[in-house]
């Protein structure tokens, strides 16, 4: 199974402050509560940075949602919506989800399966023919509501070497009916959120259930060609070395257990890397940049310092450390290895974590997670800042993530359970012929970091 999925900044001017905005207005999601027990939902135009094009309903009519390893379910706008958006910038056509219109709709109730394991028992008040309702309050007072529906979603399957075919399966996703604060405003907003966590109302684990995929996906972000990679289900090749999950998180949250900076080890408090609440490590394809513990921060911005004692460093928008460098950044500036358990190793380049925003100017994407809100300073957070053109694969199955460098341009396979056959999968072959930004097409998970923009 395969999705087309495009970088919502891509082919539009950002500044430096714009994708750190974005990276707050994420996190305070991520880490702020909910009124019930859905795990993190978010914006439609904050909570990633990819959206992909679904089909939903019978007739099946086409909705562009985020695609989020940060929460758990589907969830669209629908008619009727009091405060959902009616435009985006994205340059694509918002559709409201009408239940009415789709003959394979059916409303979902609280006394239902579905309903009675998203919220660990039955809702307060649950009686005969009450809708399954959700109710998502974030910290920032923002907040969606709606119903469950239970309807048909189409999909790309793989066929063959480089081949898809249109399937579908049965499942659950929220109707939005309200919006509140900044969810109905945004210039930047979509139809809705699919959510890629780990729960079993995840669209992942609900199509798994069915038989329909194995509860694993795989992306490859390029920001090289700008193209990439995103399928589910069995990987074969290239093999990937795991680390094992931290349980009982409703993030991805892995086990750092060291740093290395140009072969020098960091000297670090024993308990930086615990888990636990608001702490420890997470993988998220959602963030841009990488955020780290005060602690952490200074100790690797001085062991890099260290091998360019003449670097002249300012602050640009206020936030941003940057640099006048001339030279091949590679050559001088220190390969950065993040050491986890099961001896794997996460490794970035400085053209990875340096980026330049001018001629001969870089800026730093390491951030100081001791200037963030108070709730997330102790987390270890890493985004595509890190994740770039490497291979990165989220067993849910098996409760491992791993990853590997790669040629995202290129193609991995994946198995068919029902046929038992291998198939090729690459970025080429799924990007879209359509135009959707500014005349111009971005390719799968398309990366234009803030390389590619201008200071304003």
């Amino acid at each position: 199974m395969v999705f087309k999925v495009q970088h919502k900044f891509a082919g539009r001017l950002r500044n430096l402050t714009e994708f750190k905005a974005h990276d707050a207005r994420r996190h305070s999601r991520l880490l702020s509560s909910v009124d019930l027990p859905l795990g993190g939902n978010g914006h439609p135009a904050e909570t990633g940075l990819y959206f992909a094009k679904i089909g939903l309903g019978h007739p099946s009519k086409d909705y562009y949602v985020q695609v989020d390893t940060g929460s758990d379910i589907l969830w669209v706008n629908c008619i009727g919506c009091d405060k959902c958006p009616t435009k985006s910038d994205l340059g694509i056509k918002l559709t409201l989800y009408d239940p009415a219109s789709s003959v394979s709709a059916a409303r979902v109730y609280c006394e239902d399966d579905f309903c009675t394991s998203t919220y660990n028992g039955m809702l307060p008040g649950c009686k005969k023919d009450l809708p399954c309702q959700y109710n998502v309050v974030y910290g920032d007072g923002s907040s969606t509501a709606g119903y469950f529906v239970r309807d048909t979603v189409q999909f790309e399957r793989v066929t063959g070497n480089h081949q898809t075919a249109l399937s579908n399966g049965t499942i659950t996703f929220g109707c939005g009916a309200q919006q509140s604060g900044g969810l109905g405003t945004s210039g930047e907003a979509l139809d809705g959120i699919l959510g890629f966590g780990q729960a079993n109302s995840s669209m992942i684990s609900q199509l798994a259930s069915a038989g329909k995929v194995k509860r694993a996906f795989a992306h490859c972000l390029d920001n090289v060609n700008g193209g990439g990679i995103f399928a589910i289900g069995e990987l074969v090749s290239p093999k990937v070395n795991t680390t094992p999950m931290v349980p009982n998180q409703a993030h991805y949250n892995v086990y750092m257990k060291e740093i290395e900076v140009g072969g020098t080890v960091l000297e670090l408090p024993t308990d930086v890397f615990d888990s636990g609440d608001r702490r420890g490590t997470i993988i998220d394809s959602g963030t841009t940049l990488a955020y780290l513990p005060e602690v952490v921060y200074d100790s690797m911005m001085n062991e890099i310092r260290s091998q360019q004692p003449g670097l002249s460093l300012h602050t640009v928008e206020e936030q941003f450390i940057c640099f006048k460098y001339s030279g091949n950044v590679d050559d001088g500036f220190p390969v950065i290895k993040f050491h986890f358990q099961d001896s794997l190793t996460l490794t970035v380049y400085p053209h990875d974590y340096l980026f330049q925003i001018s001629e001969d100017i870089w800026c730093f994407g390491w951030q100081n997670g001791g200037m963030q809100s108070k709730d997330g300073r102790d987390m270890t957070l890493l985004g595509d800042l890190v994740l770039s053109n490497k291979l990165v694969l989220y067993d849910i199955e098996n409760q491992a993530i791993g990853w590997t460098e790669y040629n995202c341009s290129s193609s991995i396979k994946v198995k068919d359970d029902k046929s038992g056959s291998v198939y090729s999968v690459g970025a080429e072959n799924l990007s879209s012929a359509s135009d959707l930004l500014s005349g111009r097409i971005a390719t799968l998970l398309s990366l234009l970091f803030a390389m590619l923009h201008r200071l304003t």
